[in-house]
């Protein structure tokens, strides 16, 4: 069994988001992409689009307007210029 990652997702205005999950996709400015636990670092920017938290049998879905991915050793940090919360199963 893979590993947790450690996943924040942050608006100008609070956190929205922080927990251990299983994967998160978001929409790079490059295409969309799949993080999990241990995953190689990098940074990109965000267009508009859903990220989509994947923790055990729960999923999460929050819209964001642009802003940036940074995947390092300790996580994924989304800074969003704005996000909200659309779903939750």
């Amino acid at each position: 069994m893979a590993g947790k990652l450690s996943f924040s997702l942050v608006a100008p205005e609070r956190e929205v988001f922080s927990g251990l999950v299983d994967q998160v996709d978001a929409p790079g400015v490059e295409g969309d992409f799949g993080v999990l636990a241990d995953h190689a670092p990098f940074m990109t920017a965000l267009r508009e689009g859903t990220v989509t938290v994947i923790s055990g049998a729960g999923r999460r879905v929050f819209s964001v307007k642009g802003g940036f991915a940074d995947v390092t050793p300790a996580g994924l940090t989304i800074l969003a210029e704005e996000a909200t919360e659309v779903a939750a199963a």
